[in-house]
């Protein structure tokens, strides 16, 4: 309950203080991950700056999505620890991970196309903090969650679109709608699959002009195939190769790499 008596609602944002622009938000060291003799990801370390976008490449099979996986909580490194806002974040679940300011999309979309924009930000922010033992609260009427669906969407470019059902939205639409989701739930850290996957070049325009506007306030990881989306919109781009990585660096130095055009960029 709170203080007045009423029932409690509480999806506010966390209070984190916010480090400068250029401060680690996110870090990772020594992450390798085994399944057997198979090692997808092996010793790789990273960095997520706020105010940056960290782009990670590589070829199908490189051992991206295993890296997002394990950043995330789905998957456990076999050695290796993640830290999140400078907490040992290692053995942390995923929704504890999202709770303390992670926020991640997916290859694939994973919106509730039967619901409208607004309802699925406004679940996206409610979930951030549940409460099953409030079973009697219309949650439609909570506030705080109102307000964070309506201030998601705005930042998502989605405002005009709050009662359209999310599955009637275009496929860029509803990548905008995935990450407004993300913002729903207040993170400091954005671990973003693909978001541009099917794309057309005005639907991309949209996308990175998004990122350029979340930046300042977050730390970003794009995993991305669109090479010069990549190297348009990233501070800096890892390279992964068979689990490993082969290059780090600012897309300049990464693409006049000759190990990196060699194996992936396909020559100068």
């Amino acid at each position: 309950m709170n203080p007045s008596g009423g029932p409690e609602c509480d999806v506010r944002p966390a209070q984190h203080t916010k480090p400068p622009v250029g401060e680690v938000l996110l870090a990772c060291q020594g992450i390798t991950r085994r399944w057997g003799g198979l090692v997808a990801v092996n010793n790789v370390a990273l960095d997520l700056k706020r105010g940056e976008v960290h782009a990670v490449i590589g070829t199908n099979g490189a051992g991206k999505s295993t890296l997002i996986n394990i950043l995330s909580g789905e998957i456990a490194p076999t050695t290796g620890t993640v830290q999140l806002l400078g907490q040992d974040v290692t053995a942390w679940s995923q929704p504890r991970r999202a709770r303390a300011g992670l926020g991640r999309s997916y290859q694939r979309n994973t919106i509730y196309p039967g619901f409208s924009v607004f309802e699925n930000c406004r679940l996206a922010a409610q979930a951030r903090t549940p409460k099953p033992w409030l079973f009697w609260q219309d949650a439609r009427r909570c506030p705080d969650s109102t307000r964070a669906a309506h201030a998601a969407a705005t930042r998502a470019g989605l405002a005009g679109l709050l009662d359209q059902a999310a599955g009637l939205l275009s496929h860029g639409q509803k990548r905008q709608l995935e990450i407004a989701m993300c913002l729903a739930t207040a993170p400091q850290v954005l671990l973003l699959d693909e978001p541009l996957a099917g794309m057309g070049a005005e639907e991309t325009e949209r996308m990175l002009a998004l990122l350029a506007a979340l930046k300042a306030a977050h730390a970003i990881l794009l995993v991305e195939h669109d090479m010069d989306a990549v190297f348009r919109i990233a501070e800096t781009i890892t390279v992964m190769v068979n689990g490993t990585v082969m290059a780090s660096g600012t897309p300049d130095s990464v693409r006049h790499n000759q190990a990196v055009q060699a194996a992936y960029l396909g020559g100068p």
